[in-house]
């Protein structure tokens, strides 16, 4: 059983998950973040590793990177920061990246090297399903990891029923089909969407992120599914108010 399985076990309904950028706003930020983050009471933690062509991220989360690189973060730097809080940490951590970093760095490698950090669960938007049928599912279940697939509006009932099958984390349910980005209230049109997904009845926990940016879109994103996840609204306050601030935008969502 994975670390977020185990955390549906203790916990349900209304997880709230933060996303954030490794190395900001400065390059010895993140274990301080995750800390911060725990302490706030956060639920679990999507831990983004910094890419210079991230595909499915907003405006916020690629300035959020571009700053991380030129901090000097990279995978080397990121696993050794993640190895620090390794043991005081008790928050389930989900690493979030892209196919062509785990390429660079060695398959084998980058899987090793997430095991000895104590994550079990990643998120690679860009991994396409077949290549996931034919080669990772097996590199994956070799290293004991679990991967985290996405679905949006647009994505038709027989794939959802495919990731269902997969799934052993949950499913994350992109809120629209769009780049990532604080987008206001949630439209009766993103509901309908939610409604169809929870009337599925898959077996998997669900997941909503992209747009979901503080009480209100949390909690309506909540009712038809488990949890939110929320990204660029997180990292556009960790970047104007720092991170004593943290708890300060954390415990309104959460209260």
């Amino acid at each position: 059983m994975n670390s977020i399985q185990q955390l549906f076990q203790q916990k349900d309904k209304n997880l709230l998950s933060i996303y954030f950028t490794c190395g900001y706003p400065a390059l010895e930020d993140t274990a301080t973040v995750i800390q911060s983050l725990e302490k706030s009471g956060v639920d679990f933690i999507e831990v983004g590793l910094p890419y210079s062509d991230p595909l499915a991220d907003g405006p916020t989360i690629q300035d959020s990177s571009q700053k991380a690189l030129e901090n000097g973060i990279n995978l080397d730097i990121v696993f050794q920061q993640l190895m620090t809080i390794k043991d005081a940490n008790k928050t389930p951590l989900v690493l979030m990246g892209y196919l062509n970093q785990m390429l660079k760095y060695g398959e084998d490698k980058f899987c090793q090297k997430v095991v000895e950090c104590g994550i079990d669960t990643l998120i690679l938007p860009d991994l396409p399903m077949v290549e996931f049928e034919n080669h990772y599912k097996a590199l994956f279940d070799k290293y004991g990891l679990t991967n985290v697939f996405l679905i949006t509006p647009n994505t038709e009932e027989e794939r959802i029923r495919k990731i269902d099958s997969y799934t052993d984390a949950f499913i994350y349910v992109v809120a629209s089909s769009s780049i990532t980005g604080a987008k206001g209230e949630i439209s009766n049109q993103q509901i309908a969407y939610f409604d169809r997904i929870k009337n599925m009845n898959l077996q998997s926990k669900l997941i909503v992120g992209f747009g979901i940016s503080d009480k209100q879109t949390f909690t309506t994103a909540c009712n038809y599914a488990n949890g939110a996840i929320i990204g660029s609204a997180f990292i556009k306050n960790l970047g104007q108010n720092g991170i004593d601030k943290i708890d300060d935008f954390i415990k309104p969502i959460i209260a």
